[in-house]
């Protein structure tokens, strides 16, 4: 029996790894906030979705205890702070207020609302002060940011702008599963094409629509449902080697990423063409990096059926992935 090469393996090994990490993750874990800043005062108001703190047992605390403000360095803490859930709403709202020594020019903030709720938790802030917004976007990669209130520019706004869309992919489990399904279910390279192009182009399309739109989709119901479409792309793959029309689930799988993008631009208020051009500019590149390191596989360790093994591991992901979130 021929022996892979370590190439091969490699590439193995690391395409392996990235599936486990989407059971743990939601598609739609996203919390907004606001502060809003009046000379040395400013106050802070956290919007959670409930079912992001269900596991915690004294969630107000675990909240405001990973929410933090600095001034030069130094620490500045609540001088008050309190939640309270809104059942109606489906939301678990904190207000916190800190008093800085001086007025406040810029702010260093300390967010890392992914250590206590599922790792690919997203937090959105806003910072005003007078005719100046500013935003900044925490995850488990990026937990503290500077904000400094003075107007950005052109330039800096789309860098940081599409920067968000980029990073956004490429710390996203599901994102990242979506991608390597695409890469998996392609035959050839102009299949690849015309899959990728299906996805990008719904969730284009999704993402746009969503964000012009004051309507949130219920989270369980858009997981459950992509969940199903990874697993049933793993089906065609495995039972339907020859059937047509994949670039219709490669659509479905693009619009359940649309929304997600979509509802980050409701909450960040960011321009979508900034933000989607990083989207698609990141995506483009993890698609060529999977097609490269499956390739590899196909050639290097064919005896390995690397396409089929990664359908097999899709589909358990995909039907796991349902179950979990069914019943959460």
């Amino acid at each position: 029996m021929p022996v892979p090469n370590i190439a091969a393996l490699r590439a193995a090994a690391f395409l392996l790894a990235l599936l486990p990490a989407s059971l743990s993750a939601h598609i739609m874990s996203m919390s907004s906030g606001q502060l809003e800043v009046e000379g040395s005062h400013v106050s802070y108001e956290l919007r959670m979705p409930l079912y992001e703190i269900v596991h915690l047992e004294e969630p107000e605390r675990s909240l405001l205890e990973n929410f933090r403000l600095y001034d030069d360095g130094r620490e500045v803490m609540a001088s008050s702070g309190s939640c309270k859930a809104n059942a109606d709403e489906g939301v678990y709202r904190c207000e916190a207020t800190f008093e800085f020594p001086q007025p406040v020019e810029r702010l260093e903030v300390a967010c890392t609302y992914a250590a206590v709720t599922v790792p690919n938790h997203v937090h959105v802030l806003k910072a005003v002060r007078g005719d100046i917004v500013k935003q900044a976007i925490f995850d488990f990669s990026f937990s503290r940011s500077e904000i400094r209130f003075t107007p950005p520019t052109t330039t800096e706004l789309f860098f940081s702008q599409a920067g968000a869309g980029v990073v956004r992919v490429i710390v996203g489990p599901f994102q990242i599963l979506f991608l390597l399904a695409l890469v998996l279910a392609g035959r050839s390279r102009k299949e690849l094409f015309s899959l990728a192009g299906a996805f990008i182009v719904a969730e284009l399309i999704a993402a746009i629509i969503l964000a012009f739109k004051p309507w949130q989709p219920p989270p369980r119901f858009i997981e459950a449902a992509a969940a199903l479409t990874v697993a049933y792309l793993a089906v065609e793959i495995l039972v339907l080697p020859e059937a047509g029309y994949r670039w219709l689930v490669a659509a479905g799988m693009g619009v359940f990423h649309g929304i997600y993008f979509g509802s980050f631009l409701q909450r960040s208020e960011m321009d979508p063409l900034y933000v989607l051009s990083g989207v698609v500019t990141a995506e483009a590149l993890v698609l060529l990096l999977f097609a490269y390191l499956v390739s590899r596989l196909i050639s290097g360790a064919p005896e390995l059926h690397p396409t089929k093994i990664g359908a097999v591991l899709l589909f358990i992901v995909g039907i796991v992935w349902f179950v979990l979130r069914i019943r959460s």
